[in-house]
């Protein structure tokens, strides 16, 4: 190779290597630039009024706590129900406090993320990267941009865990993400529905909405999945009634429906 052959070549390494290097500066910038952006957004929203916030829902129709009656309410309204699926015999319920608590908890078919209350439950998955079902409508309906960023900030979520992301233009204030089991795993899905609610407890959050965890893809039979979810919800009651004013399952169809009718009337009769 000549002399000017290697000076050339050096040259063409020199500014690839300069290109590089400013690539790389520059996409530094851009995610400091999004983290700002994530924080600042976030800030904003939970700063807004409900009814300056209205006007970014993704959804224009929206449910407020009030909307949505209380189990004892529906039961009044509705007076002849369904055969009541049976308590499972492991679980048992302190009865002097059923009326109280029928007044706690609710059912609401349709979507989660058009509820206008303190936080959301997200069914996510392990790395909170969003996904379909569930995930995806609460991301795209919180602005996937803003939810993702906060997300990729947690380090992920092992199954049974639960973390804290803001609602963004959520109805919601607030959303947590929960990793629900592959297949049916009791002891970790009830750890989702406890995890979740103690995170709620802690940030005394007042309301909160329950999509059906691990049924879908995932694979857990709805009716094991319910008994579970709907014990584990009457127990953290139980303990801490004065402090929660709504908890709601939010269900898919009809199937649910009948499944959480059933099963609510054992659970709280």
């Amino acid at each position: 190779m000549t002399t000017l052959a290697m000076i050339s070549a050096l040259s063409v390494r020199n500014v690839a290597s300069k290109q590089a290097t400013s690539l790389f500066l520059k996409t530094q910038r851009i995610l400091h630039a999004k983290m700002g952006d994530w924080k600042t957004e976030k800030e904003k929203y939970l700063k807004m009024s409900p009814e300056d916030k209205r006007k970014v829902y993704f959804k224009q129709r929206y449910y407020a706590v009030n909307d949505i009656p209380t189990w004892k309410e529906y039961v009044m309204i509705r007076k002849k129900l369904p055969e009541p699926i049976p308590a499972l015999p492991s679980n048992t319920i302190e009865p002097s406090l059923n009326s109280k608590l029928a007044d706690k908890i609710s059912f609401f078919t349709g979507d989660i993320s058009t509820l206008e209350i303190d936080v959301i439950v997200n069914a996510a998955n392990k790395g909170l990267r969003g996904g379909a079902g569930v995930d995806g409508a609460i991301h795209r309906a919180a602005g996937w941009d803003l939810l993702q960023s906060e997300c990729q900030t947690l380090n992920g979520c092992p199954e049974g865990e639960a973390k804290l992301t803001g609602g963004y233009k959520l109805p919601a204030k607030y959303v947590i993400h929960t990793a629900g089991p592959q297949g049916e795993k009791p002891g970790l899905l009830q750890l989702c529905y406890r995890n979740s609610m103690r995170l709620m407890l802690s940030h005394k959050f007042r309301t909160i909405a329950f999509p059906c965890i691990s049924t879908g893809v995932y694979g857990y039979p709805p009716h094991s999945a319910a008994h579970v979810a709907v014990m584990e919800v009457r127990k953290q009651l139980e303990k801490h009634h004065n402090e929660i004013d709504r908890v709601i399952f939010c269900l898919f169809g009809e199937l649910d429906e009948q499944i959480y009718i059933g099963i609510l009337q054992s659970y709280f009769p």
